[in-house]
């Protein structure tokens, strides 16, 4: 580990030097490439500086207490030495965490779909409160929230579906753990009698994919526009501005229609083409590592039902991890840093537990 950890400090050493050159200043390229590595390096150099002082001090502590005679120095070293005894092996773990295998996808921008499923009108209802949840929760983030494509349930509100962009800073590291079964309990606005209703919805969390990491060919593609029936602009229903995709290989459909030209829409639409065979792509080839994503957390299955909102005990539970929190109004206003930081734990811990089992 510590060679490794030897390199990884002179390679950002040495990227550091190169973000100083006036030639690579003026290729904004290499420039951006440099310093997104020099982000993702620094951590890991900063812990492992604090790591070897650390080493460095319990070794001092160790010295003094084996050839010091005055009394009140070797207990001072005695704690200093008590505590860095604990410290060490922490600050070890932390770093076997921060060397664990980047998921390459992790800093991408997301499409978000959310389907009602069973439960009716309240799946309905429920649909657009995970909407709003995640649009709180990228608020809180600093990301923007761009809607995609929607479809209005009709009668109490809600949706049946929508798809919706969430773009910043490491935006899919975050989401990634956000796809499954969402389930919640309640009591629904139209039920005389009291009782608890159970309905459900799907959330499906898609990386953005670039145009080089998948190959879409023309003929390959069916496009139909439409009228829209969305919210903005004096186009809507009178021109076919809405687009609707379909890849004939695999009969992917993606549709947009909250952009006010048919070029915007097909843009977009052909932007979340790429991200589901991107997906699908990444979805085949972590199945050929199943050995190293066990969790149903690092697996991302969507068929799982992965978390409970009950409504009448204030609660949400998230089943992968027996994590549960009374705070469900705070959750469904966005405060997920929590939740997601307990999933992000559990997920470093299993593949923690596989990479040691892999060297035994």
């Amino acid at each position: 580990m510590f060679d490794k950890l030897d390199s990884i400090a002179a390679k950002y050493a040495e990227i550091e030097r190169q973000l100083s050159d006036p030639d690579i200043i003026a290729n904004q390229e290499k420039f951006r490439a440099l310093n997104k590595e020099y982000r993702q390096l620094g951590p890991i150099v900063k812990k492992y500086q604090e790591y070897k002082r650390a080493k460095d001090d319990l070794a001092h502590s160790r010295d003094i207490l084996a050839n010091e005679r005055d009394a009140e120095l070797k207990a001072l070293a005695q704690a200093e030495f008590d505590e860095l005894s604990k410290r060490v092996p922490k600050l070890e773990e932390e770093l076997k965490v921060l060397l664990l295998p980047k998921d390459e996808a992790d800093s991408r921008n997301v499409i978000v779909e959310i389907r009602a499923g069973t439960g009716g009108d309240e799946a309905s209802l429920f649909a657009l409160d995970l909407f709003r949840m995640y649009q709180r929760y990228a608020e809180r983030k600093g990301w923007k929230c761009s809607v995609l494509d929607y479809a209005d349930a009709g009668g109490i509100g809600g949706y049946k579906e929508i798809a919706f962009e969430l773009s910043g800073e490491d935006v899919y590291g975050a989401m990634k753990y956000e796809s499954g079964v969402h389930r919640v309990q309640r009591v629904p606005e139209t039920e005389t009698q009291g009782r608890i209703h159970t309905s459900a919805a799907t959330v499906a969390v898609l990386p953005e994919a670039e145009e080089i990491d998948v190959e879409i060919r023309r003929e390959d593609l069916h496009i139909d526009t439409y009228r829209s029936g969305g919210r903005g602009g004096q186009n809507v229903n009178k021109v076919e501005t809405a687009v609707r995709i379909t890849h004939i290989p695999t009969g992917v459909v993606v549709a947009c229609q909250e952009e006010r030209s048919q070029l915007q829409n097909r843009e977009r639409a052909m932007k979340m083409l790429r991200a589901k065979l991107y997906d699908m792509k990444r979805e085949r080839l972590e199945k050929e590592r199943a050995d190293m994503r066990r969790s149903m957390v690092s697996t991302g299955d969507r068929s799982a039902k992965i978390r409970t909102y009950n409504f009448p005990q204030s609660r949400v539970t998230d089943h992968r991890i027996n994590f549960t929190t009374h705070n469900l109004a705070q959750v469904l206003d966005g405060d997920l840093d929590e939740l997601i930081e307990a999933l992000r734990l559990h997920d470093q811990t299993e593949r923690l537990k596989a990479q040691a089992e892999q060297t035994i």
